[in-house]
């Protein structure tokens, strides 16, 4: 089970040092097999939370455009790029920007991992000094569909590695503790073996109440075996338009080990890694 540390704090304030926490937790029969550290070779001065400001058509390419991004340092930055998900005329999204000189992964070499520092160049007579990095640039996944969209909450300047890096606890769970093989439940072993109080949340049994409960002609639930199964629940969801989940949700989830799909499907995996 992979545990990432920012996770993890929405339920139990993480105090230990990494690796007394792993040590505590292998003691404890919760064998740490893995310590991934996300970002930890992103360069703070060097790679930051952008905003871009405007995207204009490449004057000699079709398939590329201009994207002038802020990113908190000096003016903002136009550069070129490819990616499918930055159209002319958008604005606003949050990005990934990095600036000359940054060390990253080479999305297109056939070895991977392998690195490369951003150099200016020009681009079908555009001259471009910085990028819009994807998650593959990133070292974050194989994706290079497209850049890397982040959270509109993001702060426009902020390094990436303070806003995105983490740390991630790969957990190799023995069947007899499948009670901590959930988000919630490594937060009670954390609490219980560093002394902290359990974070609680605020119950959300209001939205199961009022003209939703009554809607019973919609479906079902029975118990076919009460002695095995004592409760079962089912709530109905109306209105839902299907489109991409937030950033963070994506993020999590990736973190996590798995692949965002769509709202609906991740908000099922969510609370599934969270809750159990």
């Amino acid at each position: 089970m992979r545990v990432p540390l920012s996770w993890l704090q929405d339920f139990v304030e993480v105090t230990l040092p990494v690796d007394e926490l792993v040590h505590r937790l292998t003691m404890a029969g919760l064998e740490v097999g893995d310590v991934e550290w996300i970002g930890s070779d992103w360069q703070p001065d060097k790679l930051f939370v952008g905003e871009v400001i405007e995207v204009a058509p490449h004057p000699n390419a079709d398939r590329l455009v201009l994207a002038t991004v802020a990113y908190g340092q000096d003016q903002p930055q136009t550069v070129v790029t490819g990616a499918p998900n930055l159209r002319p005329g958008d604005r606003g999204q949050k990005v990934a920007f990095a600036v000359e000189g940054t060390e990253l992964i080479d999305a297109y070499s056939e070895t991977p991992g392998t690195m490369k520092v951003l150099k200016r160049a020009k681009i079908r007579g555009v001259e471009s000094a910085g990028m819009v990095c994807s998650e593959k640039e990133l070292g974050l996944s194989d994706d290079h569909e497209g850049v890397l969209i982040l959270d509109p909450e993001a702060a426009i300047g902020q390094s990436l590695q303070n806003y995105m890096g983490d740390v991630v606890l790969d957990i190799e769970l023995t069947p007899n503790l499948a009670r901590a093989n959930n988000i919630v439940g490594m937060a009670r072993e954390v609490a219980a073996l560093s002394g902290q109080p359990i974070r609680q949340w605020p119950p959300q049994d209001d939205f199961l109440t009022g003209p939703y409960a009554a809607k019973t002609s919609y479906t079902a639930v029975s118990s076919a075996d009460p002695q095995l199964c004592a409760r079962y629940s089912a709530a109905l969801i109306e209105n839902v338009t299907i489109q991409p989940s937030p950033a963070w949700m994506q993020r999590r989830l990736r973190l996590a080990g798995m692949r965002p799909i769509n709202n609906i499907v991740d908000i099922t995996n969510y609370c599934m890694l969270e809750t159990g």
